[in-house]
């Protein structure tokens, strides 16, 4: 036959606070998955500097085109479009201090990555890379933003079904920065928004930076 123990009047008590513990540690883990905390609007006139490649000059356009320059239509910024076609993650870095240092931005637009990716540059490069302009960026801006840009794939533009390459997500959860995605991926999905297979045309650039605009204000950098 078994013996019955009673339990302490306490238990009851004991159990709750260990439920309200175990509750109060998941919702702190919860909010450290939330990405960077909520900028402040950026003011008209504000100096952002967009750094990037051809995707960011406007090839396929014209730079009056570029997305940047929509992008500062649209926000009364003064946006400066440091695109260079061709350029890589690593001539991007080459640029980037002595620009930060010339400009003194207000915030930071990077978006490098594509000639990366075409060249076949090994990811960890590519990845130390950026995560190396990301650092200087956030020492120089109060405001920095990451753009995705798509993993290379025939079939998923053919199928108009691109996808933003995993690095660029991992990259701003790591640096607490605003994470511009879809916006190039979705442009360069669409066969009325591109110029040739890997840059948009003029009505591509217009509609990316309305995806940029779009995410920035709800990262707070627009009053919307």
């Amino acid at each position: 036959m078994s013996t019955y123990y009673p339990r302490s009047a306490s238990f009851p008590l004991q159990l709750g606070r260990a439920i309200l513990l175990v509750c109060a540690a998941l919702l702190l883990a919860a909010c450290g998955d939330r990405g960077p905390a909520r900028a402040s609007a950026l003011p008209s006139g504000a100096t952002v500097l967009v750094i990037g490649d051809s995707l960011v000059a406007g090839t396929g356009a014209s730079r009056a085109q570029s997305w940047p320059a929509v992008l500062a239509e649209t926000t009364g910024w003064s946006v400066v479009n440091a695109g260079v076609p061709g350029h890589t993650s690593a001539d991007a870095r080459g640029r980037l201090e002595g620009l930060l240092s010339e400009l003194r931005p207000d915030a930071v637009i990077i978006a490098i990555g594509g000639n990366d990716f075409l060249r076949r540059v090994g990811e960890d490069t590519t990845r130390g890379n950026i995560e190396a302009m990301l650092t200087a960026s956030k020492a120089a801006a109060t405001h920095v933003a990451l753009v995705a840009i798509p993993e290379p794939s025939m079939g998923g533009q053919m199928l108009g079904m691109l996808s933003d390459h995993a690095l660029y997500e991992r990259l701003a959860d790591e640096h607490q920065v605003a994470l511009v995605a879809d916006a190039v991926s979705e442009t360069l999905s669409q066969e009325n928004y591109r110029a040739d297979r890997i840059h948009a045309n003029a009505d591509g650039y217009a509609y990316m930076a309305g995806r940029v605009a779009e995410t920035l204000a709800e990262a707070g950098w627009l009053n919307r």
